[in-house]
């Protein structure tokens, strides 16, 4: 008689397919349904409504449980067991009691092999919570953290201690703040120490982060243990996992200290020529920045750039010796005067009032009065004086050039500064918190260490060069600086990796290049708004709509790898979302950090399509309801949720993009049989539209297009015109 054992789940209502081999009589008693399966082997369960009770034939039913097949292998409890989804695999294993003591067991063995082995197994099996509950509350975690303070082990055996410890502490049942003295200088030292295994310092690296972003006392520890020319050294390496983690701890240590720290920390990393390290070992190194790595070095250049914000919100003061120093150091740097002390009082004060004018102060008799206004307040004033000390022949070429013009043609330079000044703060982000999505970062940023600076030095005597270009008066100012903005953003839009390059790319963006770009939007928009052009539009919208749709759907198939955003941690999870091919099935499931494009068998999670309900976004998510309060406005723009079976359950997304937040958004519309509606659809479609109604309108170039079809004349009161063709040349 062939070993089985039966499982017995007890439902409403429920229907059974199950894998060949594995199931061999399926029988219906009243309301209870038999399932007969063999030991250890998958049991494929389709519920139309979801398990109610759950309870075992089997002697000793506590040690066993169901456990998901495929993917992330979790238990099944009683809080989550309404999730499980049609065509889900389930298999039958040891209970998360009995697999947490057989484990605690394996770990303190004799025999190194089985210490190894089990310590493996741990580091798999704690992603589960219902594992970690069982295994924290038999003191497990204290076991593992015993294992790092003797330090005894192989580097194999460590490692394994080191992954299970985090994945444990990952699910927050155990505050990092128990953590001992020691155990913390243990994992400080497999950072510090130089010839150490590197799956044992990335874990560590992992370990302080998380140490760091839990308190303020953990900080402090973690702050003295952990020396930055290690953490500098780890950005060196070829292992892009290592300056990874590296960064990670860096930019933790750099958003948790506070003020005074966060400026002792800057100092120290510009004397280690961080910045130099950067730019050379991963901006410029053989392999592409990832994601991780990128939004990490924006945080660093925005966190960097947001030292200067309280300059930027000071505004100058009046009586400030020092800060008057400076307006008049200005002044003496443009203009060679005589020595003002012979000069009387009044002389001296009209001299200076009207040099002050020369440099373009509105209130020249108090050019203070000027810079009170924040932004940019001070760091108006410190960028005119970097520019003027640090190249002091383009400062006084620009002063006196255009104090010699004709007073409707000059450019005043200190007006133009302050302007140019908060243009520069605007388009930097100078103030604004670091999102914890974005990822944008300059690469120009890390090739000099006074960026806003050296980017005003060019700035202005670009605005300077356009000024002349456009022939501009003090009333096209505004206009002046509309352009020179567009030109700054469209070059930066470039990614230059050096400011020559960001000079030599904004310099050639002149202004008859922007009036070239401005004109053919104009053209584009006069050619598109006529009468026959816009019916023409409307008879094809609904084909290109079309196309997009298909474009939607396909891309849901392709999929996306999305992040899981947490209070404690920034990024800890991945997770990839894919639209099945016959779009009936979203399957979606965890995957590592190296998986590119993972097939659908691998996503163990799966919605019916038919079982969607609806689509939020934003505020309306319930993700971002839990956390009220606590979100960025930027995270909002990338939350989505789509509500299925009944309203309460949900499956929620953010975005890594706007662009990938559209797709979703338009492509889970299509699936709901809705209307489109995102920006990227409507720009798309104006696009497609604009190159279909081109290739359309060829053959009427130079041909004006009239706003009305021409009228038909009357017919003429005689044939006698035309031709007869019936009778043949003689």
């Amino acid at each position: 008689m062939i070993n089985r054992e039966m499982l017995s789940l007890q439902t409403e209502k429920a229907s059974v397919c199950c894998n060949k081999g594995s199931v061999r009589r399926v029988s219906r008693m009243m309301e209870t349904l038999h399932v007969i399966i063999f030991p250890h082997q998958p049991v494929v369960v389709t519920l139309d409504i979801p398990v109610c009770v759950c309870s075992w034939t089997l002697p000793g039913p506590d040690n066993y449980a169901l456990q998901y097949a495929d993917g992330v292998q979790t238990y099944i409890t009683e809080s989550n067991r309404l999730d499980i989804k049609n065509g889900c695999i389930l298999r039958l294993t040891k209970a998360p009691g009995r697999c947490a003591e057989d484990l605690f067991k394996g770990i303190q063995s004799s025999d190194s092999g089985v210490r190894c082995d089990s310590l493996k197994e741990l580091a798999t099996v704690s992603t589960d919570v219902t594992f970690a509950q069982e295994f924290i509350s038999r003191d497990g975690h204290l076991l593992l953290v015993k294992i790092v303070e003797d330090s005894n082990e192989n580097n194999m055996i460590m490692t394994h201690t080191l992954t299970a410890f985090m994945e444990l502490m990952d699910h927050g049942i155990v505050s990092w703040e128990n953590l001992s003295t020691v155990f913390i200088k243990k994992i400080a030292g497999f950072v510090n120490a130089k010839p150490t295994d590197a799956s044992i310092q990335q874990v560590c690296l992992d370990i302080l982060e998380s140490m760091v972003l839990s308190g303020q006392s953990l900080f402090l520890q973690v702050k003295q243990e952990v020396t930055m020319e290690r953490l500098i050294a780890h950005l060196q390496v070829t292992n892009q996992q290592i300056q990874t983690k590296a960064m990670a701890l860096l930019m933790a240590v750099l958003q948790t200290a506070g003020d005074s720290d966060r400026q002792d920390i800057f100092s120290f990393l510009n004397k280690k020529n961080l910045r130099q390290y950067i730019y050379k070992n991963i901006i410029h190194s053989s392999g592409s920045v990832q994601d991780k790595m990128a939004h990490y070095l924006y945080v660093l250049q925005s966190v960097t750039l947001n030292h200067l914000e309280p300059r930027m919100r000071t505004p100058l003061d009046c009586y400030s010796q020092e800060q008057r120093d400076i307006l008049h150091g200005l002044r003496q740097a443009a203009f060679e005067t005589e020595s003002e002390n012979s000069l009387s009082h009044e002389r001296r004060r009209s001299l200076c009032a009207k040099e002050f004018k020369k440099l373009g102060f509105s209130n020249n008799s108090n050019p203070g009065q000027d810079l009170v206004r924040t932004p940019p307040g001070l760091l108006a004033l410190d960028t005119m004086f970097y520019f003027a000390t640090r190249y002091p022949d383009a400062y006084s070429r620009f002063v006196l050039e255009n104090s010699s013009r004709e007073d409707k043609h000059e450019c005043p330079f200190a007006r133009s500064s302050i302007q140019l000044t908060l243009v520069l703060c605007e388009i930097l982000r100078i103030g604004e918190t670091p999102s914890e999505t974005r990822s944008d970062y300059h690469p120009i940023f890390f090739s000099q260490d006074r960026l806003l600076e050296e980017l005003f030095c060019v700035c202005i005597q670009l605005l300077n060069k356009t000024w002349k270009e456009m022939r501009a008066t003090q009333e096209d100012f505004d206009k002046v600086m509309q352009v020179v903005r567009e030109q700054i953003t469209r070059t930066l839009a470039t990614k230059p990796t050096s400011l020559e390059l960001f000079k030599n790319k904004v310099h050639a963006l002149n202004y008859s290049e922007i009036l070239k770009l401005r004109q053919t939007e104009r053209l584009h928009q006069e050619e598109i708004l006529a009468p026959p052009v816009l019916e023409l539009k409307e008879r094809l919208k609904p084909e290109l709509l079309e196309l997009i749709r298909q474009q939607r759907l396909n891309r849901l198939c392709q999929g996306t790898m999305f992040r899981k955003i947490s209070n404690r941690r920034r990024q800890d999870k991945l997770w990839y979302c894919r639209l099945s091919p016959n779009h009936k099935m979203l399957h979606y499931g965890d995957v590592e950090e190296d998986t590119d494009n993972p097939p659908i068998e691998t996503l163990q999670e799966k919605i019916p399509v038919a079982d969607i309900k609806g689509l939020l976004t934003g505020k309306d998510c319930p993700h971002m309801k839990e956390n009220k309060g606590k979100q960025t406005k930027e995270v909002l723009d990338l939350a989505f949720s789509i509500m299925y079976d009944v309203e309460e359950y949900s499956l929620n997304f953010i975005a890594p993009s706007r662009t990938d937040f559209c797709l979703w958004t338009d492509g889970l519309s299509v699936l709901l049989g809705r209307e489109m509606s995102s920006e990227a659809m409507r720009s798309e479609l104006e696009i497609l539209l604009s190159m279909e109604i081109k290739l359309r309108l060829l053959d009427l170039e130079n041909v004006p297009i009239p706003d009305s079809a021409p009228v038909v004349p009357k017919p003429p009161s005689n044939y006698n015109f035309c031709y007869d063709f019936s009778q043949t040349e003689q």
